[in-house]
């Protein structure tokens, strides 16, 4: 074994591997191909396509702006089948916004927890597993872009500047995204487990 991967190892603090519990507030859906805001529904059936016939299902999606490694509309694996965010942080960003509110409708999500500190924080590799026997595999946080800016912009008339804004004030609240892992049915009301594995931090140069 060489010096430096030593030095990794010397400098290894995993934090264990912890449950937390939450509760699903909301679930949604989009209705328009054409438009990524959502609707409330009743529920939300996963399969492995994540949502049938929502704007963001399927096995592969074409990569955009945060691709930037592929030439853009190059085909991927999709990980970005859900958008999962929180009561508590949609009610920071909307104080931060300057808002009455910031409905999860607006900003494309699908479903709604509350409960879940730091919801965004929660690192790549979690299982949320929610009751009803649906997984979803954590992918990372969802960076906020002024697509979604604007979305907020089109709900609340005479501001100005919200396209720009939200991505300001929005970093790190803007929940995760991920895909699923097991499919099942997701509900209002129905509790949710969210698995975090053991983390560290990989410093190649410790």
């Amino acid at each position: 074994m060489s010096d430096s991967e030593t030095g990794v190892l010397d400098s290894f603090e995993p934090t264990r591997a912890r449950k937390l519990a939450g509760t699903v507030a909301q679930v949604l859906r989009t209705q328009d191909a054409d438009d990524f805001q959502t609707a409330t529904c009743g529920e939300l059936e996963f399969t492995f396509e994540g949502i049938p016939g929502d704007r963001h299902g399927g096995f592969t999606r074409l990569s955009g702006g945060r691709e930037p490694w592929y030439p853009r509309g190059t085909e991927m694996v999709n990980e970005r089948q859900i958008s999962i965010l929180s009561v508590e942080e949609l009610a920071e960003i909307a104080k931060r916004m300057e808002l009455d509110e910031l409905k999860p409708e607006w900003i494309g999500a699908n479903i709604v927890i509350e409960g879940l500190p730091g919801l965004s924080l929660i690192p790549p590799r979690t299982r949320l597993v929610f009751d009803g026997g649906a997984v979803i595999r954590v992918d990372g946080d969802n960076v906020p872009c002024r697509v979604a800016g604007r979305a907020i912009a089109e709900n609340v008339p005479g501001r100005e500047g919200l396209d720009l804004l939200f991505p300001q004030k929005a970093r790190r609240l803007r929940g995760l995204v991920g895909f699923v892992e097991k499919p099942g049915v997701v509900k209002a009301g129905e509790a949710v487990t969210a698995h975090i594995p053991e983390q560290w931090i990989y410093d190649p140069d410790a």
